[in-house]
Formats: C-alpha cells, structure tokens, sequence
C-alpha cells in the first residue's frame, strides 16, 4: 500500500513468475521520478491486468493498470492511489489495513506487521545499494 505514489507498479519478477509474457505489454514512453534516489526510472511498458480483493463468499474484481518496472523491489506489486481510487478503498497504515465495499458487505484486508517490516529493512537496503552505486557512477 502506498498512498502517496501516484503510480501501481509491478516488477518485472512478478510479471514472469505470473507466465505473461513481456509481448502484453504496451509502450510507456516517459519516465518517473522519484522511485529510484536521485535517478529518473523508466518502465518497460504498462499492463492492465484484473485484480481481485476479498474471499469466495465476498469479493471485488477490477481491471488496475500496472507500469512494469525491471529492478530488484521487496514487494510483487505496490498499489497507489489510482488503484484506491477505482476499487473505492480507505487504507489505515497504522494498522495495515485496507477497506474496500464488497456485493456482502465491506472486504477487511490485512498486513503483516513482521513482513512490513522485512519489507521495509530490505527496501532500505535495497535504496541504500542503488543509491550508493549512482554516486559511485
């Protein structure tokens, strides 16, 4: 969850591990900022693909577009604020939480609070490595 990125991203592992093919995707011609420190970050293309929230008795599927992007991340996918926006959904950080409307009521999502945190210390190594290798260029 990240509701400050303007962008849904998905890496590039994740398209491959999902079986689809890098054919599917279209052209995205301009860069990002402020993903990578310092550096502009281009996208090997965008994607739109169906996305499913909830369990079998309560769920919500809608189609998200996903820019894909060809570097190492601590995540499969990270869902912005379009994302929250088309499937209507409130996310609370504090207690990693994301709610959405469902057909039988309201779908309660749950994070992982020991898996944010690897998450997290990974990523800070992630950007610390990246960052340190731009300098060193």
């Amino acid at each position: 969850m990240d509701g400050g990125s303007s962008l849904n991203i998905l890496y590039i592992d994740t398209l491959d591990a999902m079986g689809i093919l890098r054919a599917c995707l279209r052209a995205f011609l301009f860069p990002f900022y402020g993903i990578l420190p310092g550096m502009k970050a281009y996208p090997l293309g965008n994607l739109d693909l169906p996305v499913t929230f909830g369990s079998r008795t309560n769920y919500r599927t809608k189609t998200l577009s996903f820019e894909v992007v060809d570097w190492k991340g601590t995540y499969n996918t990270i869902l912005g604020r379009p994302a929250y926006a088309k499937i209507m959904a409130v996310p609370n950080y504090t207690y990693l939480k994301l709610k959405l409307p469902g057909p039988n009521g309201v779908i309660n999502m749950s994070g992982s609070f020991e898996q944010a945190y690897i998450s997290s210390r990974e990523h800070f190594d992630l950007a610390t490595t990246t960052a340190n290798s731009a300098e060193l260029s």
